[in-house]
């Protein structure tokens, strides 16, 4: 057996655009692996950039940043002896770029990765496979490395060769086939791979595959943190050549983690506990939450807290992400709010800790009536009046946030972002929608988790925070008297249902009713999310846990008559 060889999977929370502290994360995660004796560092893709960097991209100024960064990375690592350190960075061949690349006779943008070593760009290696689809739109950036003549990459490290992959290559045969054939005897895949949940499982799976395909470890390292709506969960890990698990980072935080290679395609370091399904969905919120505001420099966050488990959840994630100092709920009740709504919302204030005020919005309802009683003569009531609540407590909430600086989170979900059940420039006023990914379901359960998991409260005791009567009464926007969501709304696991198989699945009307569920039903559900396109196309961006939320996934023309 040959002696092995130390690498280091540098897993971290990269700024998009902040060239200068990303390159000084690398360079000090980096260092550190170095003096814990590691040869060979491997970051994630585009972690110089931060992923996805979108249009600056096709700023000649931005590229031109990230070739300088990456220099002073090199430099940054000069005294490392012995080091090979892969980042991924964006590189452009041609005008105003590497010109090393004879073939290339216009400017050609690549998704790429640099080997550093010694205080040098030692070699590039550019992304071959373009993913095109969910999130991605790669196709718009990035030429891929074929079109710039680019073949594999090996380089040699610690006794090893190791080849260099980007992400999507390893989930084809090809690029893996060609490192292979070049004398690669390890694949070293960068990677940042958007969260949804269980991705990190088929993330495994499929890079298990690979490694048995050529009979070679694999080295996974994984981008994590919050970017606009995408998360990144790292798990970054290792695989022997057999596609068994020898190492695994954990998800949702910054790691350096250490992997053992033999030589003989063994492999072997710590091994991170996965994740359960509600615990995932829960990091990936709270991360989201966390870097939106904080890496946008907003002061904290703003709820408007309605005694209901919407807002409830939303609150237990932004304490979770920011800590109860950071967060300040507000609740505003109307004519037609229950005691037990501010009962329990106060009830839930006080075991975050979190600063509580309550203004009532029974004056400016009022006020607007009479206002609009002229025009209104004649007419009853119906949603418009439930509306102007909405929109007060809307305008309350942004009047707070431009006074103090701190962010207004949402609290919509997923159901009725679907189907139209929330009031434009009411409660779907705001800068960051928390649960806008999160069905009506799916807020359940992972309202019962949290319950069940230890929680100090702010008083020092330890037990649930959502108080259980949120969790177990009908829910009710409390806009007009004895109201409930199912007046207007099927059952939630019946509208969840029909959402998931439209909306994930991309099946059918004819489909879905094929499926067992009621005709009618189905042609309402689906209509209501047609028709609604509009006020989703106002709403906050929030945060992407499935592999179809509305947002950069879901791009359906507002105008149309296409039924099925």
């Amino acid at each position: 057996m040959s002696a092995s060889t130390k690498v280091a999977l540098a897993q971290f929370n990269a700024h998009v655009g902040d060239l200068a502290g990303n390159a000084r994360k690398i360079v000090a995660m980096a260092r550190q692996a170095h003096a814990a004796g590691a040869r060979v560092v491997l970051t994630p893709e585009l972690c110089l950039s931060g992923y996805p960097p979108e249009d600056l991209l096709l700023r000649p100024a931005f590229m031109l940043a990230c070739q300088e960064a990456l220099a002073d990375v090199a430099r940054g690592l000069a005294d490392c002896e012995g080091l090979h350190v892969v980042v991924g960075h964006p590189h452009q061949f041609g005008e105003r770029g590497d010109v090393r690349s004879k073939s290339v006779s216009v400017p050609l943008r690549c998704n790429a990765a640099s080997v550093l070593s010694g205080g040098h760009v030692l070699a590039t290696y550019c992304k071959r496979e373009l993913p095109n689809y969910q999130v991605f739109d790669e196709h718009r950036y990035f030429a891929s490395g074929r079109d710039a003549g680019q073949g594999a990459l090996v380089f040699e490290a610690g006794g090893l060769k190791f080849g260099v992959l980007i992400c999507e290559d390893a989930w084809f045969d090809e690029p893996a086939q060609l490192a292979k054939a070049a004398g690669a005897q390890v694949l070293a895949v960068l990677n940042a791979s958007p969260f949804h949940i269980d991705k990190a499982e088929e993330r495994q799976q499929r890079m298990a595959q690979c490694a048995r395909g050529v009979g070679l470890p694999l080295l996974f390292a994984h981008l994590v943190g919050g970017q606009d709506e995408v998360v990144f969960d790292g798990a970054s890990f290792a695989l022997d050549a057999r596609g068994e698990l020898a190492a695994r980072a954990p998800m949702f935080d910054e790691s350096l983690t250490f992997v053992e290679l033999d030589g003989d395609g063994g492999a072997r370091g710590e091994i991170a506990p996965a994740l359960s399904f509600e615990a995932q969905a829960w990091g990936a919120l709270v991360t989201g939450v966390r870097d939106y505001i904080g890496k946008n420099g907003f002061p904290g966050a703003i709820i408007g807290l309605s005694g209901g488990i919407d807002s409830a959840l939303v609150l237990a994630v932004a304490v979770d992400a920011l800590g109860a100092d950071r967060v300040r709920a507000v609740m505003m009740p109307s004519p037609y709010t229950a005691d037990i709504s501010w009962l329990d919302a106060r009830e839930m204030a006080q075991h975050l800790g979190v600063r509580y005020d309550e203004i009532s919005i029974v004056p400016m309802v009022d006020a607007f009536k009479s206002a609009l009683a002229n025009e209104f003569a004649g007419c009853t009531e119906d949603a418009t009046e439930e509306n102007i609540q909405a929109r007060i407590r809307g305008t309350l909430l942004m009047a707070l946030s431009n006074k103090f600086g701190a962010i207004v989170l949402t609290t919509g979900n997923k159901s009725e972002m679907a189907t139209g059940y929330c009031t434009l420039y009411g409660d779907m006023a705001g800068g960051f929608a928390v649960i806008k990914d999160v069905t009506k379901t799916l807020v359940y359960r992972l309202s019962r988790w949290k319950n069940e998991q230890p929680t100090v409260r702010a008083d020092g005791s330890i037990g649930a925070v959502i108080p259980e009567r949120i969790i177990t009464r009908a829910p009710s926007a409390e806009l007009r008297p004895d109201q409930t969501d199912q007046d207007s709304l099927p059952p939630y696991d019946t509208l969840d249902a029909i959402l998931e198989r439209y909306m994930q699945e991309d099946q059918s009307i004819d489909e879905i009713v094929a499926a067992g569920f009621d005709a009618a039903v189905v042609e309402r559900v689906t209509r209501l999310v047609k028709i609604n396109e509009y006020k989703r196309r106002q709403a906050p961006v929030g945060i992407r846990i499935t592999h179809r939320a509305f947002g950069r996934d879901w791009r359906y023309p507002i105008t149309s008559k296409f039924r099925a």
